[in-house]
């Protein structure tokens, strides 16, 4: 029976906290402490500095989410709007997220933060430019190896043409919403953690936001009041070669509009889907060959694969090599295009599983000339031990005995390193380098 073998890719969304108190993603809860404490006493705020606070709540919000093993958690798999639990697809900003750890009540100083798509807050925690939408976008191996261009009908919302964004009819005037005070917004308070309640800016729903309402006779009969009318727009985006799982295509500009507020962005989150044959770690690429009984004896010269932009590979074996079971070959230059730089590879590994003859093949042949052929069989150790029980042959899968033939450790395909799969043997031909490694071997599937 052919093992079944799984690669598991682990691709970090948002790496921002981490950033903020210098330490890796993998860092263990004594280091982030440790981080946090020395960042504290460098980063002590100054009260007549603005910078120097916003720097110091930034650090120490970061530390209040990354010290929680839950809201950890939350951020390694979905990064801020994780912490929120609104998903990918609409997250809050980090000034949201640092006002529930500080509050911000009456009087209180709001704080800016810019980091990358969909944080579009300014200094004063007013919103610069209409929101971000992002988009999970499914792409093949074949997509990321060849690259792709794709274009798309999209509908997105713009400023009402007739009455210019204002939701009414002309020369009516929208009143102030008196929940919010013309806000906008109004301060609510939430349980962010056991034992802890922070103040969270939330959007008034009297208004939708807006600090302003208009009668319902009143308003415009194009966009009903919304500002906004729907329009179609024709889009393309480039999947570039080389690119990876969790990379974002941002389309600048191409978002919804709102009333007196630049266009936000459409971002295009690539979620690749797992291949029959290839598996990718980093720019390399893993793959399983079976060859037969004879050419592990030997030796071939033939198409071993068919690669990603459909090229037949074909590679010989070095004249009286012997192909043991599970050896891997590496072909250097035939894994996947660098990003930017796609006429630079990776590595493609090729783990080499032999395919013993058939009982109907044995059955026909003359086993006693096969035998003089064959090296002789083992025979019983010497001494023999004082006790031997004779036992009954039954064959049995061992996926009733253990889940993965050959678990590796659960980091294994984390980092896009050349040793994960052997370093390779230099004294061997160019087009044919063994990896010889007696530990266990990557996972992958069958060709």
């Amino acid at each position: 029976m052919k093992k079944q073998r799984n690669m598991i890719l682990t691709v970090a969304i948002e790496t921002e906290l981490y950033d903020i108190l210098g330490v890796s993603v993998t860092a263990t809860e004594v280091e982030i402490k440790k981080a946090y404490r020395k960042k504290a006493k460098d980063l002590h705020p100054n009260p007549n500095d603005p910078k120097a606070i916003q720097n110091f709540q930034e650090m120490a919000a970061a530390y209040e989410i990354l010290s929680d093993p839950h809201s950890r958690a939350a951020y390694d798999s979905m990064g801020i709007a994780g912490v929120d639990g609104r998903g990918e697809d609409g997250g809050p900003s980090m000034d949201d997220v640092f006002q529930q750890f500080f509050g911000a009540g009456a009087g209180s100083a709001h704080f800016g933060f810019d980091f990358g798509p969909g944080m579009e807050f300014g200094f004063d925690g007013a919103r610069t430019r209409a929101r971000d939408e992002v988009i999970p976008y499914e792409v093949t191996l074949e997509d990321l190896y060849n690259g792709k261009n794709v274009k798309m009908n999209m509908e997105k919302e713009v400023e009402c043409p007739t009455c210019r964004g204002s939701g009414g009819k002309p020369g009516v005037k929208s009143k102030q919403c008196v929940k919010c005070e013309g806000k906008g917004s109004i301060f609510v308070q939430t349980a962010i953690g056991p034992g802890k309640l922070g103040t969270s800016r939330q959007k008034c729903q009297e208004c939708d936001g807006r600090g302003e309402k208009i009668r319902e006779k009143d308003r415009c009969k194009k966009c009903k009041g919304e500002r906004t009318v729907k329009e179609k727009a024709r889009q393309e985006i480039f999947v570039e070669k080389g690119m990876s799982h969790g990379q974002r295509i941002v389309l600048a500009g191409a978002g919804d509009q709102e009333p007196g507020l630049p266009p936000g962005d459409v971002i295009f989150l690539l979620k690749m889907q797992p291949h029959e044959t290839f598996e990718r770690s980093g720019n390399d690429l893993l793959t399983t060959v079976q060859i037969t009984l004879s050419e592990a004896l030997l030796g071939f010269d033939r198409i071993l694969i068919t690669h990603l932009d459909g090229r037949g590979i074909k590679v010989a074996s070095p004249p009286n090599k012997v192909i043991k079971p599970q050896q891997t070959i590496i072909l250097r230059g035939e894994g996947m295009p660098t990003y930017k730089t796609p006429d630079v590879k990776g590595d493609l590994y090729i783990i080499l599983e032999i395919e013993m003859p058939s009982d109907h093949f044995m059955r026909s042949i003359n086993i006693t000339a096969l035998q003089a052929l064959l090296p002789p069989k083992r025979i019983d150790p010497v001494p023999e031990p004082v006790i031997v029980d004779s036992a009954h042959y039954e064959e049995a899968d061992m996926a009733e005995v253990r889940e993965r033939a050959f678990p590796a450790s659960s980091d294994f395909f984390d980092h896009a390193s050349r040793a994960q799969f052997g370093d390779g043997d230099d004294d061997d031909e160019d087009a044919w380098e063994d990896e010889d490694d007696d530990g266990e071997e990557p996972e992958c599937r069958t060709q």
